[in-house]
């Protein structure tokens, strides 16, 4: 049976689409179902935003397919694992969480111990699209080795 991960961010079109790319094309051969969304309704059917689509494509991470969608409280029962990319997320994650609901929520970098980092900052705000990769690649990495573990 697959593990169903969604990634979630403000906009769903920088970081949580990033990471359902590039986690993607790293689960290999793991049985995982992956999806992102949004905590917002700014870009909902928008595709990821053009600069990701470029920093990641040089990185050899096609995000071209994806399309934006809101986050809402039936993933808890569509997903095994919601993954927040900051402490907003999470909270406007929990907001929605259906009473007696036990679904895992976990901010990404939670994979990522090592970098004592606690959210992957906001490529649109910072511009940074090259660094924030660099952290979805490495909690990616982590994910992946902890899914590989059996702990999710």
């Amino acid at each position: 049976m697959s593990t169903r991960i969604l990634f979630v961010c403000l906009g769903n079109i920088c970081r949580s689409p990033a990471a359902e790319g590039v986690f993607r094309a790293m689960s290999g051969s793991l049985d995982v179902e992956i999806d992102s969304a949004a905590t917002s309704t700014f870009h909902i059917g928008d595709p990821p935003y053009g600069p990701m689509i470029a920093a990641a494509g040089r990185r050899g991470y096609d995000l071209s397919d994806l399309r934006g969608r809101h986050f809402n409280s039936g993933d808890f029962s569509r997903f095994d694992l919601i993954i927040g990319m900051d402490a907003d997320n999470l909270a406007d994650i929990e907001s929605q969480r259906p009473e007696g609901d036990a679904t895992p929520v976990r901010v990404f970098t939670d994979y990522a111990p090592d970098l004592g980092r606690d959210h992957v900052p906001d490529p649109y705000y910072t511009r940074d699209f090259d660094g924030a990769l660099d952290l979805v690649e490495a909690c990616s990495r982590g994910l992946v080795d902890a899914l590989g573990a059996g702990r999710i």
